[in-house]
């Protein structure tokens, strides 16, 4: 979608508070390394919590690649990529050449030393890059140019396949495919895709606008028609099937901003109106059957939300994210609490348990204690 125009002023403060007991509670998974948080949560030591780290920049980072708890990839505007290896301690500046013009609105790391970035914007100014050397050179492997496309999100099932999605051109979503890694990409046909609707489009907000899970199933999220939808493919792209969402649309402003699957089942969707001044009512939703059915969140999050996760290895515990604060899920999606006010427009969670979260004037920040 053309436009984000959030701005709010934050601080700097390098340590922020998080929940206390519940997100405490909510890392305390079955898995043995989690049982510290549980106890820290008795009064035992530390709260879970965000630590910011700092990036040496102020520009906004919307796209976020968690690979670990030392590793993770941020890209923003002004063509910025920049890569940790040390857990935010230090960040290396590895944005590709002459990039300076291009808004980077995603990234999708498959370690410290592949990535793949995606530009955003109208005509050539979406184009997607990949690095095999951890940014020291990068190979731009598509351009497009078709006019009528805006690229928004790029995700990947594996280390090989990937799609990219396109705002819709000639009445559907575009997508684009890869089988090599990002290496070089294919527009899709676009006789499975369903029609869009009128004023239907995607948002670059957060690089959560498409996501998949396991070998074979994508999620595209929706808003600015009438109805804001996600729409589902279990063929890797080739056909979809689209469903209504319960989040308010009927402005460009609205929509389903980001989605996170735990598995092939089971997904968030979050959302709401981008700017400032305007409420967000029903600003979560959840499925349970693929995204066939999307129910409103019972206790959804007080405001605009662009980013969210599932937390490692838990089947109930969630995070979202947007420039009003954080909020936690730890029953599936159903209800959802504040835990922090800090302004973030992404969250990604590494299988280590490694979670991240950035945003805008250069915030980046770590899940600790």
């Amino acid at each position: 979608m053309r436009r984000l125009g959030t701005t709010r002023r934050t601080s700097r403060t390098v340590t922020v508070g998080l929940c206390a007991a519940a997100l405490a509670a909510a890392l305390a998974a079955p898995a043995q390394a989690w049982q510290a948080p549980a106890r820290q949560a008795q009064g035992r030591g530390p709260q879970p919590h965000w630590v910011l780290k700092d990036s040496g920049t102020d520009v906004r980072f919307r796209g976020l690649s968690a690979v670990g708890r030392d590793t993770a990839w941020v890209a923003g505007s002004k063509g910025t990529v920049l890569r940790t290896t040390d857990g935010g301690a230090h960040w290396r500046n590895v944005s590709p050449p002459g990039a300076a013009e291009l808004e980077l609105r995603d990234v999708e790391a498959f370690d410290a030393r592949r990535a793949v970035v995606l530009a955003i914007g109208e005509g050539e100014a979406s184009r997607v890059l990949r690095t095999d050397d951890g940014g020291a050179t990068w190979t731009e492997s598509f351009r497009n140019t078709d006019a009528r496309a805006f690229y928004d999100c790029v995700t990947f099932f594996d280390r090989r396949h990937g799609l990219a999605m396109s705002d819709p051109v000639d009445g559907r979503f575009r997508i684009l495919s890869t089988a090599d890694g990002g290496r070089s990409w294919t527009v899709l046909p676009s006789a499975g895709m369903p029609p869009a609707l009128e004023g239907e489009a995607g948002f670059a907000a957060g690089g959560q606008c498409l996501v998949a899970s396991g070998p074979r199933d994508v999620w595209l999220a929706t808003g600015g028609a009438a109805r804001a939808r996600v729409l589902h493919s279990a063929d890797r792209g080739l056909t979809w099937t689209a469903a209504d969402s319960p989040v308010p649309a009927g402005d460009p402003a609205r929509g389903v901003f980001a989605l996170a699957f735990r598995d092939r089942t089971h997904g968030l969707a979050v959302g709401g109106d981008y700017r400032a001044d305007q409420p967000s009512p029903r600003s979560a939703a959840v499925t349970r059957d693929a995204g066939r059915g999307w129910e409103p969140a019972a206790q959804p999050p007080p405001a605009y939300r662009s980013g969210v996760t599932w937390l490692p290895h838990s089947r109930s515990a969630a995070l979202a994210v947007g420039p009003t604060g954080t909020d936690l899920t730890t029953d599936g999606g159903r209800t959802w609490r504040t835990v922090d006010a800090g302004s973030y427009d992404t969250v990604d969670c590494a299988p280590d348990r490694g979670c991240w979260a950035s945003g805008e004037k250069g915030r980046v920040a770590r899940l600790e204690g």
